[in-house]
């Protein structure tokens, strides 16, 4: 078994066609077709069903892709800690962000990095957390932003951002008159969110005194489009601190703090325990605080002090 054999096995995973996987690896489709024959031979297993169109992963195939994944991450690793030795910060940068927080950082992360790191190549993608989650631990990504705590003894979990939640209100709504809305008086409220589709969460759904937060009930949503849900059929939804500036002004006239308690959220750079790259989580940390206002910034946890 070689690395280069794990490589063409999660190329035509990929690509679910062996030409177009050889293609990519420089190959021509026999080479690859026989290279991945050895591996199966080796193994004493089938690892793709070729009879699919497009060509799927057998049930222990797929365990043996992920895998490959994996090795193939932590083989990265070793040129990753070379270049990290010399303080040379470049190479593929892949984040993925939860929704309600891609629009406020996407656009500086990557005018950012492009200015101080131009040789690092950024992807970024709006992921739901368990999927970010779920791809760092297969190595598929290299870094989530995420709302805290994550609470995977997998992964290392850094508080990037502190932020208040506030209410946006339909000017129709009784609560637009007010200045601030108590928790207490949300639970008897038909909220727009979006959790298993956009829909207003029935007030039965909320039991007075349990905890409300934000992620349980907006996991995957697009803030504007809730306001936009509020503008036109009334009502109220939730919108994060750092997207006030992303709002009009004549929006922004309808946001009602939450009182009593405060909502709040930990926003947190989440990596796997054995990313290696300080350098690159140095640079991803000093973009967020150059878009990030430094109120929100207060008592996070700074990445030089950690080990990783």
């Amino acid at each position: 078994m070689t690395l280069l054999q794990l490589k063409y096995i999660v190329a035509i995973d990929r690509y679910g066609h062996f030409g177009k996987a050889a293609e990519a690896c420089g190959l021509t489709q026999s080479t690859l077709s026989l290279m991945v024959k050895k591996l199966e031979e080796e193994l004493d297993v089938r690892i793709f069903d070729r009879e699919a169109h497009p060509v799927t992963a057998t049930g222990v195939g797929r365990k043996i892709i992920d895998q490959a994944k994996v090795v193939l991450y932590n083989a990265d690793q070793i040129a990753e800690l070379t270049l990290s030795e010399k303080e040379i910060v470049s190479g593929p940068l892949k984040i993925g962000l939860i929704s309600t927080v891609a629009p406020v950082l996407m656009p500086g992360l990557f005018k950012y990095i492009g200015n101080k790191y131009p040789s690092i190549v950024l992807q970024a993608e709006e992921m739901l957390s368990d999927s970010i989650k779920d791809r760092l631990r297969k190595a598929e990504v290299d870094m989530g932003i995420v709302a805290g705590p994550v609470s995977d003894p997998d992964l290392l979990e850094i508080p990037l951002y502190h932020e208040r939640f506030y209410a946006y209100v339909s000017s129709k709504h009784p609560a637009y008159a007010q200045e601030s809305i108590r928790v207490e008086n949300l639970y008897g409220q038909p909220i727009w969110v979006i959790k298993d589709g956009l829909r207003q969460i029935d007030p039965a759904e909320l039991k007075n005194g349990e905890a409300i937060t934000y992620d349980r009930f907006f996991e995957g949503g697009r803030v504007g489009l809730l306001i936009q849900i509020v503008n036109d059929n009334g009502g109220i939804t939730i919108v994060p601190e750092t997207h006030i500036n992303l709002l009009l002004y004549s929006q922004q006239s309808a946001l009602r703090p939450i009182v009593e308690p405060e909502l709040r959220r930990t926003v947190s750079l989440v990596v796997r325990m054995d990313y290696i790259h300080q350098a690159k989580l140095n640079a991803v940390v000093d973009a967020v605080k150059s878009i990030i206002p430094g109120a929100l910034l207060e008592n996070i946890v700074r990445v030089g002090a950690l080990k990783i």
